[in-house]
């Protein structure tokens, strides 16, 4: 069972602490629990409930009285709100509620929801990666679980997959090289990259994560791509992203070379020539269009 201090349901709920401690005290909304040593902390129970009633009460209920409601009552008010809610924010509540739950039914279908209604690459650009970038933050501050983070990105991961199989076989446009470096795991800002690229008319090669050098080497001579596209996250140091990055340079001098990451991007890399940094996928969606063949997707 995980468990969380107060900060903790600050960061995942967005409301602060004083006022969490105020409904605690006046509402008796949460119950803490006691250490040996008597230190406060929360329950998966009490993180679901506060992620419910900061839900709730963004949107228009009044705390005193959500607080008569019991916890069914709660329960499906959220979901009647999560299933037809415009708001981004709602469904990013929502997409954390289904995390703590491993909720994988739940996920799915506010998922199939948001991709009905925006289309895969805006869901990815309004949700996902607003959603995985604030539980990225938790994993690493230890508010979250790393079954928690594996459970959902595994399932995004599937998500890309099912679409990128569905896509068209692109023939003509300019080719895209994408892989990760050795030890690199971290694969679904890749995957969404092949999927815009294919999207876009243009054609990829794949070979994903944990890519040996000379593996790279060997499938460059074969497929000769216009573009290589690499993310360095979390497996290197910045010292290895600026030496990595120099090597991909001096080995693929004809090639133009797209690298991203938390370690190429939190870090002052040194980029030769024929390097470009993306900070994000607004970036890589303009790179696109500005090489795009006259036959785009419609």
């Amino acid at each position: 069972m995980s468990t969380y201090s107060i900060k903790d349901l600050e960061q995942l709920s967005g409301i602060k602490a004083h006022t969490l401690r105020i409904w605690e005290q006046r509402y008796a909304l949460l119950s803490p629990k006691r250490t040996a040593t008597n230190i406060r902390y929360y329950d998966n129970e009490d993180l679901k409930l506060i992620l419910n009633v900061a839900l709730l009460n963004e949107n228009g209920l009044k705390i005193s009285k959500i607080a008569a409601m019991d916890s069914r009552s709660i329960r499906e008010e959220v979901l009647k709100l999560t299933e037809s809610s415009p708001s981004h924010s709602d469904q990013i509540q929502a997409l954390t509620h289904s995390m703590i739950d491993m909720d994988e039914e739940r996920f799915g279908k506010i998922l199939a929801f948001n991709i009905d209604k925006l289309g895969l690459e805006q869901t990815m650009f309004d949700l996902i990666y607003p959603f995985m970038s604030k539980i990225g933050v938790l994993w690493q501050t230890g508010a979250i679980n790393p079954a928690q983070e594996h459970f959902i990105s595994n399932l995004v991961r599937q998500k890309l997959i099912v679409a990128i199989d569905g896509q068209q076989l692109v023939r003509g446009g300019k080719k895209f090289l994408l892989f990760l470096p050795e030890d690199e795991l971290h694969e679904i800002s890749l995957l969404f990259a092949s999927y815009m690229i294919k999207s876009y008319g243009f054609q990829v090669v794949y070979l994903g994560q944990s890519t040996p050098f000379d593996d790279l080497l060997s499938v460059y001579r074969v497929h000769r791509p216009d573009f290589l596209l690499t993310v360095i996250t979390s497996s290197q140091t910045a010292e290895f992203a600026q030496e990595y990055t120099t090597n991909l340079a001096n080995q693929f001098p004809q090639a133009k070379i797209l690298v991203s990451g938390f370690q190429v991007l939190a870090h002052d890399i040194v980029l030769p020539q024929n390097v470009r940094k993306m900070s994000d996928f607004e970036e890589f969606k303009g790179i696109l269009l500005e090489n795009s063949p006259e036959t785009v997707r419609e």
